[in-house]
């Protein structure tokens, strides 16, 4: 049985009758092409705005060879997801930028291996025009299945690899935790720890790198791993104190993670910043501003690098006439400052 609505659908034949040009002139204002005269173009728009007409995304894709969607692919179970701050504020700017673009957001997670053969059917099936591939671990197939599949990518992060083809969105990872730590050390801080996040990840790394470059030749004692959670700020807190119970200065790898710390130090007495300074990296003011007390950090822009990535990527998939003249598409990396509160 037919859906009666769709007789009273505007047609695109309707469109031009309104507007009183062809249906071949109608079309390509609707699509977006170019080579129509502005007055013609403007009475096109018109009539769809009179009429109401919605294109036929199947048929626009026939012209335009565009889908107007856009993967977002996270290596992370739906769990870790949902609980992130910094994944779901990343996610929310590259939501801003593709609904202003006019693009469709498709969301895809993945914790196992059938997830990944699921997102590897997905991407090969032509359903998106490109993909954003973030949280990506040192072993992570996600970049490999793109490539094979012929879809363009951006990466949220520095990935472990460099090539001329990969595009990427980051931030001063090593100098904005280098600055952390001669912040410490400036304050007259001199048993410095860190508590970093997972080193399959290049940002954790980095700032463990940074951390190094302030402190050269430290005690690998006082480095614990974490892993981007409260909970494995807090295990990392614990075996920071265990093995240097002298500490007055530690330097967590992210927000989340400092909140772990310093739930374990109130716990035990210890006062903050009074006995052990505490700094972050992130700047996620929904943890940061509601710390006890409201933790020192490195501010990355979290939402904007999010909308860098998608504005990358949609240039990447449909370059512009200056894009062609001017120089190659290349990656970001933006600069990090501190900002400083009560818990250094």
């Amino acid at each position: 049985m037919s859906d009666p609505s769709l007789a009273h659908r505007p047609t695109l034949e309707a469109v031009a009758a309104r507007a009183g040009v062809s249906r071949a002139t109608a079309s390509r204002v609707v699509n977006g092409s170019d080579g129509v005269r502005a007055p013609l173009a403007e009475r096109v728009r018109r009539a769809v705005d009179e009429l109401g007409y919605v294109p036929n995304q199947a048929a626009r894709t026939l012209v335009t060879r565009r889908n107007d969607a856009v993967a977002v692919v996270v290596a992370e179970p739906e769990t870790r997801f949902f609980s992130d701050p910094f994944l779901t504020q990343q996610v929310r700017g590259i939501s801003k930028e593709l609904t202003a673009r006019d693009n469709q957001l498709v969301l895809l997670l993945t914790e196992g291996a059938a997830d990944y053969e699921r997102v590897g059917r997905y991407l090969a099936g032509g359903h998106v025009d490109g993909a954003l591939l973030f949280s990506l671990h040192d072993d992570d197939t996600l970049p490999a299945l793109a490539r094979r599949a012929g879809v363009p990518t951006v990466i949220g992060g520095r990935p472990s690899w460099s090539d001329a083809d990969t595009l990427y969105v980051d931030c001063d990872n090593r100098g904005g935790a280098r600055d952390a730590v001669t912040y410490l050390l400036d304050g007259g801080r001199r048993r410095i720890g860190h508590i970093a996040g997972p080193l399959d990840q290049t940002a954790s790394v980095d700032r463990l790198e940074g951390f190094r470059d302030a402190l050269p030749g430290t005690d690998p004692r006082m480095i614990a791993e974490g892993d981007f959670t409260p909970e494995g700020g807090a295990r990392a807190m614990a075996a920071l104190l265990e093995h240097c119970p002298d500490l007055d200065a530690v330097f967590a790898a992210s927000d989340v993670m400092a909140s772990g710390a310093l739930r374990v130090l109130r716990t035990r007495g210890i006062k903050v910043p009074e006995d052990i300074a505490v700094v972050g990296f992130d700047d996620i003011v929904s943890v940061a501003e509601w710390t006890d007390p409201p933790l020192t950090t490195i501010r990355q822009d979290i939402e904007e690098m999010g909308r860098m990535m998608a504005r990358l990527l949609l240039r990447r998939v449909s370059p512009s006439a200056g894009d062609a003249d001017g120089p190659a598409l290349s990656s970001i990396i933006t600069p990090t400052r501190l900002v400083v509160r009560a818990s250094a």
